[in-house]
C-alpha cells in the first residue's frame, strides 16, 4: 500500500507507506487485490450510530443480521413487556448500542474472512489473532 499522495511525508518505518493507527488491521483479498482497513476492538461509531456503520461500509450481510436482532428485540418488547413501549425504547437502543459496539468490528472482520479476505502484513495478522477474530495456523 503506497502512498497514494506521493507527498513524501512518510517515515522511513513505514516505507513510503500509508500510516495506519496501531488498533487498526489491513485485509487483502489476493485474488482481486482488494483491500480493506478498519479497526480491531470497540466500534464507538456503532455505539453513537447504531446500525448505520455497516450501512457506510457497505457491509450489507451484517446490516442484515443486526437489523434482524433489533426486529426481533422490539417485537419481543412491544408484545412481553409491562412498561410502556415509550420509556423502554430509549433503554433498548442504548443496550443494542452497547452490544454492537462490542460486537460489529469482530462480525466485520470474520464475514470477510469467510469472503476469502486474510491479514494483509504480520502486524495486522498479529493483532487479529490477539483480538480473537483469527484463528492461529495450525
Amino acid at each position: 500500500m503506497r502512498n497514494p499522495f506521493g507527498n513524501g511525508n512518510d517515515d522511513d518505518e513505514n516505507q513510503n507507506m500509508i500510516p495506519i493507527p496501531p488498533n487498526y488491521a489491513t485485509i487483502t483479498k489476493p485474488e482481486t487485490g482488494e483491500i480493506r482497513i478498519a479497526k480491531v476492538g470497540f466500534s464507538f461509531t456503532s455505539l453513537l450510530f447504531n446500525v448505520w456503520p455497516s450501512a457506510f461500509r457497505g457491509d450489507w450481510y451484517n446490516l442484515l443480521c443486526m437489523l434482524g436482532v433489533q426486529f426481533a428485540l422490539s417485537m419481543g418488547l412491544v408484545m412481553w413487556s409491562p412498561i410502556p413501549l415509550n420509556q423502554i425504547e430509549p433503554m433498548a437502543n442504548w443496550a443494542l448500542g452497547i452490544l454492537w459496539g462490542f460486537l460489529y468490528n469482530m462480525m466485520y472482520f470474520k464475514h470477510k474472512f469467510n469472503q476469502g479476505f486474510v491479514p494483509a502484513d504480520e502486524r495486522s495478522k498479529q493483532l487479529l489473532m490477539q483480538a480473537n477474530y483469527l484463528k492461529a495456523d495450525k
